[in-house]
């Protein structure tokens, strides 16, 4: 059995904000999420300090691509120009494209559970409206083989999730007309979703079920391939931190509060180019069986099944993402997928919701806050505390992280401690 880790809480900024026309850096972002995290758990910069002296916490910091957009690497240093009770405290930068927040969260949840520390802050954050979408485009190909697969690419991660949907439809031998009115209902629920989110970027949005069926049209254009607008997920600024501790910790301080736990995690590597994934998957049931097995590794060392999973996040970076997720998570079987998607099973109000935050596509995507923002989000799911997005009863929660075309795959469950 794996040593506890718990979740005390945590803060994310609103990620309808553009702090680059609000003339407000990197650091006030980082000072503001940082803070509001901490104010979540009553921890001060007095306590801070005093951890730090006793060597019991450490930062973890999740940034895809900080030396683009912000031409600004040395992430873990930053941390002391956000405010000095953070001087000597150790911190770093972990990296995996889209999946950051996820390799940040797993490398905390290491040291906590070796001992080394009592207490981690894991912070993911990415400023992306610093470029225009071309450019940040080109930025965003380096987390695939940038020299085959996006150099002089435009918008080169549409074009390969278009792939994915493209494959898809090949290998179940799917009607298309059904299979692109299953990736429109995606778009719709997660469009829905967020505006239950009093956080998510698209919260003000207007989406109805019309404009996302109607793909290459002047209101919904074709981004890549088979794929729309609509089809895909937001750029976005923003930040989001979570706050784990060991068991020593919690009993110490929160010895009358109950806190969820990491129950189980999954973390695999496919290869990186996606003609090699798609290889390796033909003989294989599942297209992303390297992301079916994060999952099955997390079931496994959470010792539970998708029967137990109450709500789920999942990494819809763009719909063809979720639509093979859905499947993944073992809702259904593989080539199946738009049954649940049909008889709403994954709705907000379904037998196994996704994305009720509005995931990716109606949240926002900060690329290297989106791990933690989606562990923050089944931290809520578990403690009722997720508002008018919340899912009833919800007792165990599962989120799956991607970077690249589902090249790094983690999968997390969160849940309520068993009394």
């Amino acid at each position: 059995m794996m040593e506890k880790v718990y979740i005390l809480g945590g803060a994310q900024t609103d990620f309808q904000r553009n702090w680059s026309k609000e003339g407000k850096s990197v650091i006030a972002m980082l000072r503001e999420n940082i803070f509001d995290a901490m104010k979540d758990i009553n921890l001060t910069r007095e306590d801070i300090i005093q951890l730090n002296k006793d060597n019991k916490i450490a930062i973890f910091v999740g940034n895809f691509i900080a030396e683009n957009y912000l031409d600004q690497g040395h992430l873990g240093a930053l941390l002391t120009e956000v405010d000095s009770c953070f001087y000597g405290v150790p911190s770093a930068r972990y990296e995996a494209a889209c999946a950051s927040g996820s390799v940040a969260i797993d490398a905390a949840c290491s040291k906590i559970r070796d001992h080394t520390y009592d207490i981690a802050l894991v912070i993911g954050f990415e400023m992306m409206k610093t470029v225009n979408s071309k450019v940040g485009g080109s930025f965003l190909g380096k987390a695939a083989f940038y020299e085959l697969e996006a150099k002089d690419i435009d918008f080169p991660f549409p074009k390969l999730f278009a792939r994915l949907a493209d494959e898809t439809i090949k290998k179940y031998n799917l009607d298309e007309e059904r299979y692109m009115k299953a990736l429109s209902r995606i778009s719709y629920i997660n469009y829905s979703n967020a505006k239950r989110n009093p956080q998510a970027q698209t919260r003000g949005w207007y989406m109805d079920k019309k404009q996302t069926l109607t793909r290459n049209t002047g209101t919904n254009p074709i981004i890549g391939g088979r794929l729309a607008l609509t089809d895909c997920s937001q750029v976005t600024d923003g930040a989001a931190t979570i706050v784990l501790c060991s068991k020593d910790y919690k009993e110490k301080y929160y010895q009358n509060t109950k806190k969820p736990i990491i129950k189980g995690f999954g973390h695999r590597v496919a290869p990186m180019i996606f003609g090699e994934k798609m290889k390796e998957s033909k003989d294989n049931e599942y297209i992303l069986p390297w992301t079916r097995q994060a999952c099955m590794d997390a079931y496994q060392r959470a010792s539970l099944t998708v029967e137990d999973i109450d709500v789920f996040e999942t990494h819809d970076c763009f719909t063809s993402s979720e639509y093979a997720a859905i499947s993944c998570f073992g809702i259904t079987d593989p080539g199946k997928e738009y049954e649940a998607i049909e008889n709403g099973t994954i709705a907000i109000d379904g037998n196994k919701p996704i994305n009720p935050s509005g995931g990716l596509i109606g949240c926002g995507h900060p690329v290297g806050a989106s791990g933690v923002r989606m562990m923050l989000d089944i931290y809520k799911q578990v403690t009722d505390t997720a508002g008018r997005y919340q899912i009833k009863d919800a007792r165990n929660a599962m989120m799956l992280n991607i970077g690249g075309s589902a090249t790094t795959n983690y999968v997390f469950i969160v849940g309520k401690e068993e009394s």
